[in-house]
């Protein structure tokens, strides 16, 4: 073995020992995976992975997914070698509390990690998200001799992620989508924690993914870097498919009684194997040791990904002289403000009566699409329901790449996830559509937006048992609610035209959050005095007429109406109510105090909340001596109006409840 290779060999042997050494003293951890899959991963970083640890989020890096985030030492590792700023001591709190080394990848934790993996699956189906915003940059901005958006999204992804129903769907629309520049390694180690694959997992990999109309590639011995290396070599040179890499590996690879076997999954090895692999392989270092032919082996490759870095910002400067127009326009949408060309206040203008608000977001959309021209998505085959399709976008699609409508087709989950990695990449504002009784479908994908603190956009439409006809499994009630209660979750339900449009502010305006709007089918009245405050989440639609209410109605959505008209009756019957319009709880808590009890005055204990479903996030506003009517069953096949109507959702609801509230 001449010094060359042994140089490689000794860096992947540093990532196998780190790996092990981290998880045995954190008592906890997974190093099977890492060690099995450290030469494919040396290989990657070595001698393709395009990155600059000083600057790591530059335009045009690689992105890198390791969407078996179980596996996070062998990225910590990788990171650690590579000068990113993951120390020794970083390594050695794995795990631990406040340490930027988790138990599995996060995002915005640790400098390097390009998404949060560990919930099977969603990884890969984020990079699908990647590949499809390097796409359409790419079509949007590169000219002759000025490739200024050209890299490649990596993916290493275990067996546990092709179980998992969300990369089939992502996987599928890959293929269609044709995204070239979209690599996945695949760590085909036939073992997961149960035993082995042969348990429940015996399907053609291969021919699945053929079918989905990639290239599949095989490497027999994960084991051999260069055998990795030519695979990834043949896989960007396919100029028309992505590629899955089926590397055949050895969970834990190097220790000696417990390699290939479900015992190195997910438990430290103990002191006594880690110590007989380090004899095995010849390892003489001390605990946590960087051998020093590894760090300068690896600083000098940094140095040269360093080069490639500035050749590109030297790029960038010649296409700014070249191309004043599309560089100015390049940096607004990959760092501007995405309302800077919207006349807000011209968007609240409007002379209808009544709209439904999935009519008034598909009216404001296409207003907003010619000034916000970075703003892409779509619907899972539902556009002419969810009335999401952008009329001048033209549709993405490998034929035409600068479309702004995504065809998701039937992929509820996968899309949910491929927004988030739209959102991840940069450079554009992308939203996903569907019924909101299929939020339940990508939950998961909604979570994880929440927990990364981006601003992935979800419009839901058919937002009630006013839906009607489909009947209960088509009618949401617990919906909503599930939405709120997710951290850092946006959840918007507007009752009118208007409130629609402050909903589209706030989610052009929302840049650490996810945002999603409760839209409905059925046509709602635009109330006067709705509008701009709604912008604030709560806000006082009717004021009472003396100094005080003696009653506070609240609601969000089609219920509004509701209050508005039961305001009327009781005022006739000598109760003076406020009205609130709700349409966004965090939003509402996202004000001071003061706003707050300006809007919902302690002093009135007097309320009554109505929303057509659970009103589990209702209790704060109502207080002790507060009242909810809403709906806690199941809905009907019936017309909407009647439904709503039947399960007791009116304003005549509303006014019983405060004759008796009121008569205590």
């Amino acid at each position: 073995m001449n010094n060359s290779e042994q140089v490689n060999q000794l860096t992947i042997d540093t990532i196998r020992v780190l790996s092990a050494e981290a998880v045995q003293k954190a008592n906890s951890g997974h190093p099977g995976m890492p060690m099995g899959a450290a030469p494919m991963a040396y290989a990657l970083y070595k001698d393709y992975m395009n990155f600059d640890p000083e600057l790591p989020n530059w335009d045009n890096r690689d992105r890198f997914v390791l969407s078996a985030g179980h596996g996070s030492m062998l990225l910590y590792s990788l990171l650690h070698l590579f000068r990113f700023p993951v120390s020794m001591e970083d390594i050695k709190n794995f795990r631990q509390w406040g340490s930027n080394t988790p138990g599995h990848p996060e995002y915005g934790d640790t400098v390097g990690v390009e998404m949060t993996t560990g919930p099977l699956g969603q990884g890969l189906s984020s990079a699908v998200g990647m590949a499809v915003a390097e796409s359409m940059l790419a079509k949007k901005f590169n000219r002759p001799g000025f490739p200024v958006v050209d890299h490649y999204t990596y993916v290493i992804a275990g067996d546990g992620d092709l179980m998992e129903g969300i990369t089939s769907e992502a996987s599928s629309l890959a293929g269609h989508l044709k995204l070239d520049k979209l690599i996945v390694l695949y760590d085909d180690n036939n073992i997961t924690i149960d035993g082995t694959t042969d348990l429940a997992f015996t399907e053609d990999v291969k021919e699945r993914y053929l079918a989905y109309g990639w290239q599949v590639l095989e490497v027999d011995n994960g084991n051999d870097h260069h055998s990795v290396a030519k695979a990834i070599d043949k896989a960007r040179d396919e100029k028309r498919k992505p590629t899955l890499i089926k590397v055949r590996t050895v969970i834990g690879h190097g220790a000696p009684t417990m390699q290939g076997s479900n015992k190195v999954h997910g438990a430290p090895l103990g002191a006594e194997e880690i110590e007989a692999m380090k004899t095995e392989m010849g390892w003489t270092y001390e605990p946590f040791t960087v051998p020093s032919e590894v760090s300068a082996h690896t600083g000098k490759l940094v140095e040269d990904k360093q080069q490639v870095r500035k050749q590109w910002e030297e790029l960038m400067e010649r296409y700014g002289a070249e191309e004043p127009e599309l560089h100015q326009e390049y940096e607004q949408w990959m760092r501007g403000n995405l309302l800077k060309d919207v006349d807000t206040e011209e968007l609240y203008q409007t002379d209808l009566t009544k709209f439904s608000t999935r009519k008034a977001s598909q009216a404001i959309l296409n207003l907003l699409a010619p000034k916000v021209k970075n703003l892409v998505g779509g619907s899972a085959d539902l556009a002419g329901s969810n009335l999401t399709y952008m009329n001048d976008g033209g549709d993405y699609q490998p034929e035409t790449p600068e479309g702004r409508n995504i065809r998701f087709g039937v992929r509820e989950h996968g899309m949910a996830a491929i927004v988030n990695g739209i959102t991840l990449h940069g450079g554009l504002k992308a939203f996903g559509s569907t019924f909101l009784i299929f939020s339940d479908y990508l939950r998961p994908s909604l979570r994880l937006s929440a927990l990364m603190n981006i601003d992935s956009l979800f419009i839901f439409t058919h937002d009630s048992v006013a839906v009607g006809e489909d009947g209960p499994t088509h009618q949401p009630i617990e919906q909503l609610a599930s939405l709120e209660m997710i951290p850092n979750f946006y959840a918007f339900r507007p009752c009118d035209y208007r409130e629609t449009v402050a909903a589209w502010i706030k989610a052009l305006e929302v840049t650490t959050a996810p945002f999603a709007f409760a839209l409905s089918r059925q046509d709602l009245p635009v109330l006067e005095g709705s509008g701009k405050g709604a912008e604030k989440g709560g806000y006082i639609l009717v004021k009472e007429t003396k100094e005080t209410p003696d009653l506070i109605l609240m609601a969000s959505g089609s219920e509004v109406q509701h209050m508005v008209e039961a305001r009327t009756q009781l005022l006739e019957k000598g109760i003076d109510a406020r009205v609130v319009s709700m349409p966004c709880k965090r939003l509402f808590e996202d004000q001071d105090k003061e706003y707050q009890e300006s809007v919902l005055p302690s002093v009135v204990s007097p309320r009554i909340a109505m929303e057509a479903g659970l009103g589990v996030m209702w209790g704060a506003y109502l207080g002790q001596k507060g009242e909810f009517i809403g709906i806690d069953r199941f809905g009907a096949s019936a017309p909407g109006a009647i439904v709503l109507e039947q399960l007791g959702i009116t304003a005549e609801a509303v006014v019983n409840k405060a004759l008796e509230m009121m008569d205590k």
